[in-house]
């Protein structure tokens, strides 16, 4: 593969003798929020946008370890804050995001309605990524690379081998109490998980 990058989110559909063939194998993690302090207010300076200290910190917070949708939520908070005086401060920032349905975790309305489908209908879990999908309208796909993902890593959503199942931290999330005894024994805290 001559000096041309190869990027995947899905390694492990590669196989063995494929993967052997590049000189380097990265993994990227999620950024810690102050990396991500630091890409908001590096990215309002170049888009001349105000920014208050608290308030880039508050879209750090909710942009999910990701520098594009930090970016993103920047733009979106910045329209906000134009019609109500050019300059994003933290109540600025927390009412545009609210408006926008990204709560204090960076989970939006999918992330919460998957937590919540999955307590209400489904009892916490395990369940099947395909009844999921069928339970919010959503493809299996898109839920297993782009929500869930975040969700796991958040510790909100474990992957057993019977299914997915909400966390201790996933039911307080969604401001459900978690059960004291789970039936099924997969109640889990939010430093256990299973892959």
């Amino acid at each position: 593969m001559p000096g041309f990058p190869e990027t995947t989110t899905r390694a492990g559909l590669l196989s063995s003798p494929l993967r052997d063939r590049f000189g380097i194998i990265e993994h990227l993690d999620f950024y810690a929020i102050e990396e991500l302090e630091h890409i908001v207010n590096r990215s309002a300076a170049i888009m001349n946008i105000a920014v208050d200290e608290d308030a880039g910190k508050e879209i750090a917070r909710r942009s999910r370890g990701t520098p594009r949708i930090a970016n993103r939520l920047l733009k979106r908070v910045r329209d906000f804050a134009e019609v109500r005086g050019g300059k994003i401060t933290h109540i600025i920032a927390k009412e545009a995001l609210n408006a926008l349905e990204v709560d204090s975790a960076g989970l939006d309305k999918i992330d919460r309605l998957i937590l919540t489908v999955l307590v209400e209908k489904f009892g916490g879990g395990p369940v099947g990524i395909d009844t999921i999908a069928t339970a919010v309208a959503e493809e299996a796909d898109t839920i297993t690379d782009v929500y869930e993902p975040y969700l796991i890593q958040s510790g909100f959503v474990a992957r057993t081998p019977r299914g997915r199942v909400v966390t201790a931290g996933g039911y307080k999330h969604i401001g459900i109490d978690p059960p004291k005894n789970s039936t099924k024994g997969l109640l889990l805290s939010e430093k256990e998980s299973f892959t």
